[in-house]
Formats: C-alpha cells, structure tokens, sequence
C-alpha cells in the first residue's frame, strides 16, 4: 500500500476521546486529529512520540486529518485499523499468502452468519468458500511477542464463534491478524487482558479455523505485508 500523498509528520500530544488526537506540527500548529483506532493502542501513545497523518480533502469532514503511524520505541507502527482489509486483501492478490493461493472470486464485507456479522474477505477457491477474518495488531510487545487483543472485546469473540459456525457448515475459515509493525516474531493472545478471546481462539483453532498472521514493512511512503509469523497459542 502507498500513499497517494506524503504523510505529515508531527508530534503526538494526547489521544482523547476515543477517536481524536492532538498533534504538534512541525510549524508550531497543533491540529486535532481522528484517531482510526478504538482499542487501548497499548505503547503507542505516548505523548512526545513522533507520528504521521494523512490529510483528506472531504469538505464534509470535521477533521481532515488522520493519524496514520507512530514510531512506538524506535519502531514504525501502523494504528491505522481501517488499512487492515486493504493490507491484507493486496497481499492475498500479490501471493504473498499461499494458503489462500488459487481463488477464483473475493469479496469485501459480506453479510454472513446468526448474529448480523460483516466477513472481512469473502474467497472462493477449490470449490468452496472460505471466510476471512482480519484483525489489525499494534499492542506493544516484548522480547518479539506481539498481543491481541489489546483490550477486551467480545465482538472479537463473537468473530470466532461465527468462523467456527461456518467450518460446522462445511467451508473453510481464518483468522488472519495483520501486524503493522517489523519487531514482532510471533503473535499470542492476551490472555492477561481478555481471558474470554484467548478461551474462543484455542476452541476455534481445534475446532479447524486456520490462524494466520502477516508481518508489515512499515514507512511513511508505505505499508506493505511481507512475512509470515507465526501464531503462538
């Protein structure tokens, strides 16, 4: 994935709110800007750090610019969870995801599943379907390991009863989380946070949902899957 438009660097003063954050300017302006991340963006807040945003040129947006990267300890870290599907999707078509090699149709948030749920990707290959979920990473990590989620979530949960519904019925499933980050050598779940998700990945796991999970090369020019890691349960 590249920018259509050079990132703009700055410097992170608060995230707030949920889904806003200021922005020290190079120039002495401070700009609020949205934060396209919902979860608790564990080490990749800290006020000082150096971040990049994006700049829409939507009148109808109350604020145009988006925070799109932060270098969290030295490294350049994605947080934007909205880039996930397209991170994904362009390395499926690129063949950079062997598993998924082969498909004859994809899709992008199909409506699917008992409780009004939206699949990510949607791929037909071999005959059969195969439901995609993607679930961006950024949780700090230690010692390479990297964490999901970083806060309790039982819509993530509720993803993986669905997959494992899906598997029952005969198609295929996956987990695949994106990891927008280059120091991370394996993913695990945050048992220590959310107990629940790590409970329903196991049980997905056995009951035949694959898990996946794509490391990133991170710039502000580009942000772009390039490695396997593997998933540590």
């Amino acid at each position: 994935m590249i920018f259509s438009q050079p990132l703009i660097p700055g410097k992170l003063q608060r995230r707030y709110k949920r889904f806003l954050a200021d922005v020290l300017m190079d120039d002495g302006e401070i700009l609020t800007a949205h934060c396209p991340n919902t979860g608790a963006m564990l080490g990749c807040m800290t006020p000082g750090s150096r971040v990049w945003l994006s700049r829409s040129d939507d009148p109808r947006r109350k604020y145009p610019h988006t925070w799109e990267m932060v270098e969290a300890d030295g490294v350049m870290v994605g947080i934007h969870t909205g880039r996930s599907n397209a991170l994904v999707e362009e390395a499926i078509r690129a063949g950079r995801v062997p598993e998924l090699a082969g498909f004859t149709q994809l899709r992008r948030e199909v409506s699917y599943g008992q409780h009004n749920s939206r699949i990510d990707l949607l791929l037909h290959l071999e005959g059969r379907d195969c439901y995609v979920e993607v679930k961006n990473v950024t949780a700090a990590v230690q010692g390479g390991v990297a964490l999901f989620p970083d806060a309790v979530s039982s819509r993530a949960s509720k993803h993986l009863r669905e997959l494992m519904a899906m598997v029952e019925a005969g198609h295929r499933a996956m987990l695949i989380f994106c990891v927008q980050r280059e120091d991370v050598q394996c993913v695990r779940p945050a048992d220590s946070i959310d107990p629940e998700y790590g409970m329903w990945l196991r049980r997905a796991r056995d009951a035949g949902v694959e898990t996946l999970a794509l490391g990133a090369q991170v710039s502000p020019d580009r942000i772009e899957l390039i490695r396997p890691l593997p998933v540590d349960m």
